[in-house]
């Protein structure tokens, strides 16, 4: 965990959970390119390295940067020194599929989940650590009481699971929350069945008011009394699937149009 603190950042220091967090990438389909992030201190770098991936890493601070170099086998040519949320993920790697893996800094921990989600098509793999509540959010299932737009819009397109569990303990100096890792797997299906652009507006409305059914949030979309005929539309949003919620959005758009 490296989330930026007004007193510091947190640093992993626990072997045996950098260990296993290195271990959590299945890299299937004989995929063998990595990008880190954020690598901070190397306490996860050193036992990829290890590995003989084809690998890189982004870190925004140049203190790290000059310590990685100085304390493991790893050239400026492995190292990209800027934020990630900027970076352009096709250049990493000229664009060849690569996975990703981190202790992912908390407070953009959500901003890199949706920017993998931009460029799935190049990221079949993502092992990263959350804080605990948003690792949660992100593989919850439907019905759950933290599944939400997060969930929604990464399951569309990859399996997700918790994997490890991370006590304040792993980290120097110990937060004040726990954190957890989790695997995303993509799917072999990238292509929806309705407007993503749409969809992603559809899912993010039915959550603006969570606790309302959807004959509610969907007014947005479409006006009079039609929503209150059909008992879906009697649901609240966490009880709907991604597919369920790929059928609204056609649904809706044939009536908007």
């Amino acid at each position: 965990m490296r989330a930026k603190k007004s007193y510091g950042q947190h640093f992993l220091i626990d072997e045996g959970i950098s260990s296993r967090i290195a271990d959590s990438l299945t890299l299937a389909n004989n995929l063998n390119r990595v990008l880190e992030i954020g690598p901070g201190k190397g306490m996860l770098t050193k036992y990829l390295l290890e590995k003989g991936y084809t690998f890189k890493a982004v870190e925004a601070d140049r203190d790290m940067v000059d310590y990685l170099l100085q304390h493991y086998s790893i050239t400026k040519d492995d190292l990209i020194l800027k934020d990630f949320l900027k970076l352009k993920l096709d250049e990493v790697f000229e664009n060849q599929a690569f996975a990703i893996i981190g202790n992912f800094p908390y407070n953009i921990s959500s901003q890199i989940i949706f920017k993998i989600l931009d460029y799935k098509e190049l990221v079949p793999e993502m092992v990263g650590m959350f804080q605990k509540e948003v690792a949660e959010r992100i593989v919850a299932p439907p019905g759950s009481k933290v599944y939400g737009v997060i969930s929604v819009l990464t399951q569309a397109f990859y399996e997700g699971e918790l994997i490890i569990h991370v006590g304040p303990e792993s980290f120097d100096p110990p937060p004040k929350v726990n954190s957890a890792v989790i695997r995303l797997i993509r799917k072999q299906k990238l292509e929806m069945d309705c407007d993503p652009k749409i969809f992603k507006r559809v899912v993010k409305q039915a959550f603006s008011q969570r606790r309302k059914m959807l004959r509610n949030t969907m007014k947005t979309f479409i006006k009079g009394d039609e929503l209150l005929k059909d008992e879906f539309f009697q649901q609240r949003p966490e009880q709907l699937t991604v597919e369920q919620f790929v059928i609204l959005t056609n649904w809706l758009e044939e009536r908007m149009n």
